[in-house]
């Protein structure tokens, strides 16, 4: 019988993840995606879906269109409980002590592409391996491997058992035998009941799990000497000698292995964390990275350094210099393909150095070899020496080389070499001892300092806004929000015993207290900010906000209150810098944000993070940043609309797929914005600096500039594709275009409030009396728009409406008869054949869904001037017989696995359950990153017309927004295609316009997808839970694979391998997922 709960969960989850609602008929397709199965309405007692979704009103609501279609969407419930606890629990300054309601319908906002929240390494710590127990072995239980201690320790953690029979030299493990007689009502192990429930929410950070199932999953205690003695002596010579023979330094992550390796014993966790204070022997470093562990160490200035740099020949388990720990290897093509010239970088202009190492730090993610002439005329005004093209090597002390086009050496990335800048050590060693101070107040006080959340997107609750650098905030999830509510409700019990009601008598600045606050009948933590006769001013250090009250409210803290992180924190919001105490931007803030569960993209995780925040609560996600700056504009600057009046003299600057036009009219803002943009080139003609570069912290709703025919224009950045590739929108034009983040700089700072305060001059139109509906505009009929109106000087409009959106509904006429709509081009596109041909086109009523397929919004810049990417070798013929070709197109080389036995790092992709999940190779993956960024400059140039389909064709698919190489796998004869993602493995539905034809340069890296299955389990149909629990492991993560066989197939996407996987992210443990998932079933058939 199936578990209605947990349907419910799961029809829940399926909702959300759209914000227009999903057809009943795609209800079960959605459903299946997530969970492997149909939704079993059946097995719940009801004889059709439809009957089963009428019963769970609190789940789902059904809508029925106009065209017939059921949408169903979901409905608020009790997972929103929580968020709406905390906004009561938040007091406002204003009205202290009564609570205010704040939005609560958040949104998840999709992940962050690949390059954005992975840095590919030289490579992950290998498993270890003890004697002849094989893989995992001398673990008495458990399923993660202890580094440090005995095999005894991890026996007495309660996880003794009988052993499972598993073939030879496999990892062994012993199940977890249930301290607690399991829920009856749960039909899943009480340790995986919190993960499964919490995938099962919106939010991991908002899930709200049974209190049962909280209280039941205690957190793992480690048996392992977190203060043991040692001889500090012998560890400081000993990591001398360490760091002598790696002069350029090393992951901290990397040295316990490597200390075992040498003088095979455990390095104390303890000499870890003192690392930073041996500033006599090392240097600590914390690089551009969200992960605190992955600390860089270097020999202290004082220690003599060897001259001798490491062996080449580094295996995996070795260190490698940080520089390619932080970058891709390199990999130098053959000597006969490096250009003959000088190998020496004498003759070269003295400061040619200084300016490329500034340039590169600009673009610390890497920088094109072939871009480099251009931006380094644009930039110093001066041009680059030809040789050092010809001879990347003549400046190998300022950068590093990668090849990720192995067949192509002109095709290289450079990346700065930072472990050659002396300041930048210098600057390490600043940093570690500024955090070792504020370590120290802090062990003063004895409050640990707030840790910002791993979450790439984090919920937050904005509280209020000194200014935009000075943003009060909480976080909410478990480890805060939910952790300060169990706090004050400890504390509301505390203080209700009659003894432990100390007042504070004398209360000084600083001193921490508890505060009564008697209408609500809670009891806060504050601190005190001032003392009068009779009152006291505190402020809230969990709630952000200060309030004066009576002294007699003060009570003592107990030190036992002091555990938990003080939970209000700040923040800055990112491009609002220059305008942070502007009263407009502040009101915009407070009305949009304050009060309000947002959603933080983090850009930097500083002491005083750089953040974007979303409101997500909408149909349509809102950019808190962008909607602030946008309070700036002048209204009277707007374009004046009048609907009925006529508008000469316009310029119709794009025509968009669906029959959207954009265009600008003559305006007083139109004549402003010319002249300053003017004024704008000529400040550029006379800077010689970095200064205006946009680096490599670009985010979605930036304003900055791009060159359109020639001149600077103002483009707002709508998408990003990794760090070098994103989508911009020219807003006043309303041409869309993909480019390379080198083309971006920023608004001149003395032009900067003169061109923000200037409306988008771009109107946005579409042709009045015809149709706007998907896929009504075909082709042919576009162009001929784009051929009449694009190069026409002296259009005329004519407004026959205005929608609440500011869409103008026009007539558009190329003469001066605009007094008469028969004279229009409407009427003749609606009389001529192009219109009349529309029926044929496939119309799709299908609603938006993380799925859905939708016409590009605008077309490509039309304008062949527009800097953009050389354009690369024309696509190739079509002409091919179905279902061949290979005989137009060479296939990549097969992607090149290890033997059996050995390991390769990976990173998982696709997980649905241990039966079937997609790896890639964790080492190449930049280079599908570089590829990925390439295809997308290349296909989104120009509108190319759609490819023919044939079945087991290898093309390229645009699927939100990126460009996938792909295997044609069915045509469904509507318009749609179905297509396997084979970089990806995911399967994908397309229309048969989003498709075109591989090239041969992007045909050369090997297709990355590696389908893959679980080894050390019996194969069997996973259930629901168990396939969540999998998945939570493993996608979307980096982790060690150990090859136990392979199957190969002649087709592609069919090859197939069977391995063990391991996760090594934790220093002190190797976590098998086979273990993982056999205690899950034990631990399942015994609740059963």
């Amino acid at each position: 019988m199936a578990d209605e709960e947990l349907v419910k969960k799961m029809l829940r989850s399926v909702l959300l993840s759209s914000k227009s609602g999903i057809s009943l008929s795609r209800l079960q397709v959605e459903y299946k995606d997530l969970t492997g199965e149909l939704i079993p309405h059946k097995q719940l007692g009801y004889a059709t879906l439809d009957a089963l979704l009428q019963s769970l009103s609190s789940v789902v609501r059904l809508d029925k269109e106009q065209s017939g279609v059921v949408v169903c969407h979901a409905t608020a419930g009790n997972d929103m409980d929580h968020i709406t606890k905390l906004a009561a629990r938040q007091h406002s300054a204003k009205t202290p002590g009564r609570p205010h309601v704040v939005n609560c319908q958040m949104r998840v906002k999709p992940a962050a592409p690949l390059a954005l929240n992975v840095k590919p390494r030289t490579s992950l710590r290998q498993p270890e391996y003890r004697g002849r127990l094989g893989r995992g072995g001398g673990r008495g239980g458990g399923h993660g491997e202890s580094r440090i201690g005995n095999m005894k320790d991890w026996q007495l953690d309660g996880r003794g058992g009988r052993p499972h029979s598993t073939p030879p030299h496999t990892p062994t493990r012993q199940p977890s035998i249930p301290s607690e007689r399991l829920d009856k009502r749960m039909t899943h192990p009480s340790r995986f009941q919190k993960e499964v429930y919490a995938h099962l929410s919106r939010n991991p950070q908002q899930s709200n799990a049974p209190s049962n199932l909280i209280e039941s999953t205690t957190p793992a205690k480690s048996n392992l000497p977190l203060s043991a003695p040692y001889n500090l002596k012998l560890v400081q010579s000993r990591l001398k000698e360490v760091l002598n023979k790696h002069c350029k330094g090393l992951w901290v992550s990397k040295l316990p292995q490597l200390y075992r390796e040498l003088y095979k014993q455990d390095l104390p966790i303890k000499a870890l964390r003192d690392l930073e204070h041996w500033t006599h022997i090392c240097t600590v470093e914390k690089p551009c990275s969200s992960k605190p562990q992955e600390l860089l160490l270097y020999p202290s200035k004082g220690i003599s350094q060897s001259p001798t740099p490491p062996s080449a020949a580094t295996t995996l388990t070795q260190v490698t210099s940080p520089s390619h720990q932080k970058k891709p290897q390199t990999q130098k093509p053959s000597p006969t393909s490096q250009p003959k010239s000088s190998t020496t970088s004498e003759g070269l202009p003295p400061d040619l150095k200084q300016r490329l190492g500034e340039l590169l730090l600009k673009y610390s993610s890497g920088l094109w070899a072939h871009a480099l002439p251009k931006l380094y005329q644009d930039t110093y005004k001066s041009k680059l020496p030809e040789c050092v093209l010809d001879n990347l090597n003549l400046l190998a002390d300022i950068w590093t080389i990668d090849y990720p086009v192995p067949d192509n050496p002109k095709r290289a990335i450079l990346y700065p070499k930072v472990v050659e800048d002396e300041n930048r050590n210098q600057s390490g060693s600043v940093d570690s001892q500024t955090t070792e101070t504020a370590e120290r107040r802090l062990s003063i006080q004895t409050v640990p300092p707030l840790i910002i959340p791993k979450e790439e997107y984090p919920s937050v609750l904005v509280v209020e806004a000194v200014d935009t650098n000075n943003v009060i905030l909480r976080y909410i999830g478990d480890d805060y929000s939910k952790a300060q509510e169990k706090l004050e409700d400890e504390m509301r019990e505390y203080y209700r015993q009659d003894n432990t009601k100390i007042v504070l008598t004398s209360p000084s600045p600083g001193q921490l207290t508890a505060v009564c606050v008697e209408e609500e009948d809670e009891i806060l933590r504050a601190q005190v900010c001032e003392v009068m006769p009779d009152k006291v001013k505190v402020y809230y250090v969990d709630h952000g906000f200060s309030e004066v009250i009576s002294r007699s409210k003060l009570l003592d803290l107990h030190e036992k209150f002091l555990r938990l992180p003080f939970q209000a924190t700040k923040c800055k919001l990112a491009g609002l810098g220059s305008f942070s105490r502007e009263p407009a931007v502040l009101k915009r803030f407070e009305s949009v944000a304050c009060g309000k569960i947002l959603l933080a993209e983090i850009l930097e995780r500083e002491e005083v993070p750089l953040v974007v925040l979303y409101d997500t609560s909408q149909d349509d996600d809102i950019n808190i940043n962008a909607a602030c700056l946008k309070a700036l504009q002048d209204k009277s600057l707007e374009i004046p609309l009048k609907v009925n009046n006529a508008y000469m003299n316009v310029n119709v600057t794009s025509v968009c797929s669906d029959g959207t036009i954009y265009c600008q009219v003559p305006s007083r803002g139109l004549a402003k914005l010319n002249d300053i943009l003017e004024k704008t080139e000529n400040y550029f003609h006379s800077q010689a600096t970095t200064e205006l570069l946009v680096g490599a912290r670009p985010f979605c709703g930036k304003s900055c500039l791009a060159r359109y025919k020639g001149k600077w224009s103002r483009v707002e950045i709508t998408n990003l594709h990794g760090s070098r590739v994103l989508d911009i929108l020219f807003v006043d034009v309303g041409v869309q275009a993909s480019v390379e983040v080198i083309e971006l700089r920023e608004i001149p700072p003395p032009l900067l409030r003169d061109l923000i305060s200037i409306p988008p001059q771009a109107l946005k139109c579409c042709l009045a009396d015809l149709s706007m509906s998907v896929g009504s505009w075909t082709s042919d009929a576009v162009q001929w728009l784009r051929d009449t109106v694009l190069h026409c000087s002296e259009c005329t409009i004519r407004i026959s409406n205005l929608d609440n959106k500011r869409l103008a509904h026009v007539y558009l006429f190329t003469n001066k008869n605009f007094h008469d709509t028969s004279f229009s081009l409407n009427q003749q596109l609606a009389d001529s054949d192009l219109w009349n041909h529309q029926k044929d086109v496939f119309l799709s009523s299908r609603g938006p869904s993380k799925y859905s397929l939708t016409i590009p919004v605008s077309t490509q810049t039309e304008d062949k001037t527009l800097h953009t990417p050389r354009r690369r070798s024309p696509p190739v013929s079509q002409s091919t017989p179905p279902g061949s070709p290979t005989e137009h197109l060479s296939l990549p080389p097969a992607l090149v696995l290890p033997e059996v036995g050995q390991n390769i790092d990976v990173f998982v992709s696709v997980a649905c359950h241990p039966g079937h999940f997609v790896l890639q190779p964790w080492q190449d993956m930049y280079k599908l990153v570089v590829l990925m960024g390439e295809m997308i400059l290349y296909y989104n140039k120009t509108e190319e017309k759609p490819l023919k389909v044939e079945k087991n064709q290898i093309c390229v698919a645009k699927v939100d927004n990126n460009w996938y190489r792909a295997l044609v796998k069915g045509d469904l004869n509507n318009g749609m295609v179905s297509v396997y993602q084979l970089d990806y493995g995911k399967f994908e539905l397309v229309r048969c316009c989003q498709l075109r034809p591989l090239i041969h340069e992007f045909s050369q890296l090997p297709f990355q997808a590696i389908t893959a299955q679980l080894a050390g389990v019996k194969s069997r149909n996973w259930s629901e839970e168990a396939s969540i629990v999998f998945r939570n492991h493993v996608e979307k993560k980096p982790l060690v694979a150990q090859i136990e066989s392979q199957q190969e197939a002649l087709q592609l996407g069919d090859r197939k391998v069977v391995v063990y996987l391991v996760d090594t992210s934790q220093e002190e443990r190797d976590i098998w997922l086979h273990d993982i998932m056999a205690e899950f079933t034990d631990a399942l058939t015994n609740a059963g």
